[in-house]
């Protein structure tokens, strides 16, 4: 079940203290706010909690109360075919929202699980409704981040519907990369959180064909792999790769 818990109040000088410093400050303190819109986000950001690896946020089927922003870590949402087999629908890390698919239907539709130890800020939807009513510079940037999730579903769907098995771990490969570097981190070298068999199963591939594409990738001098470290050594030719008609 999702986990709940008393609500923490912030007054505004304590949220600024609290966001100015973090990766999801364009969430919680977007740019151009007013001093008064501040005040409207005094109670918005109720919890914070940390998650041990393994442990699940919500599972498919929860009421749908919150959204969570990836205060730190990193997780995964999954869902489980008709025969008990688990899907893997994307990987989230600090920065990003999480919680968005029970909108529609006031339920979960997947399962959220840490994949290391992290931290999330729950957001309880029914009070962001009310700011965002009252915001415009609030509703619009959550529009925005709504709407980055669809694009990111669509390419998603083009990953796994138009690419090559090798094209789509490049893409995977350069995705993190890109997603790394938004954040501060090196883009050229970084450690996979998840499992060759979670990769297999967000890309639709088999566990012995992704380990194949690495060794591939190593052989070809585009990627050292040391394990879950991975240094990209030549990012052109993977760019190269998915960029071939």
């Amino acid at each position: 079940m999702a986990y709940t818990t008393s609500p923490i109040s912030f007054n505004v000088n304590q949220l600024k203290n609290t966001c100015a410093s973090c990766s999801l400050h364009t969430l919680c303190l977007p740019m151009g706010l007013s001093t008064e819109d501040l005040d409207q986000l005094d109670e918005l950001i109720q919890t914070k909690r940390r998650l041990r690896v393994g442990e699940s946020l919500y599972r498919a089927g929860d009421d749908f109360h919150a959204i969570y922003a990836v205060r730190s870590g990193f997780f995964k949402s999954t869902l489980s075919n008709q025969d008990g087999r688990e899907q893997v629908t994307g990987f989230h890390m600090s920065g990003e929202i999480i919680g968005m698919d029970g909108i529609a239907s006031d339920v979960y539709i997947c399962d959220a699980v840490a994949l290391e130890d992290s931290e999330i800020c729950l957001i309880q939807y029914h009070h962001l409704e009310s700011v965002l009513q009252s915001c415009n510079s609030l509703q619009h940037h959550f529009h925005k981040l709504m709407s980055r999730e669809i694009m990111r579903d669509q390419n998603v769907m083009m990953l796994l519907g138009s690419m090559r098995a090798d094209e789509r771990l490049a893409a995977f490969l350069l995705n993190l990369s890109q997603r790394y570097a938004a954040r501060g981190f090196s883009r050229h070298e970084f450690y996979l959180r998840m499992s060759r068999s979670e990769i297999a199963s967000y890309l639709g591939l088999k566990i012995e064909t992704i380990s194949r594409i690495f060794s591939s990738f190593q052989f070809d001098g585009y990627i050292e792999v040391h394990q879950k470290h991975i240094i990209i050594k030549d990012m052109g030719k993977l760019e190269t790769l998915i960029s071939q008609d």
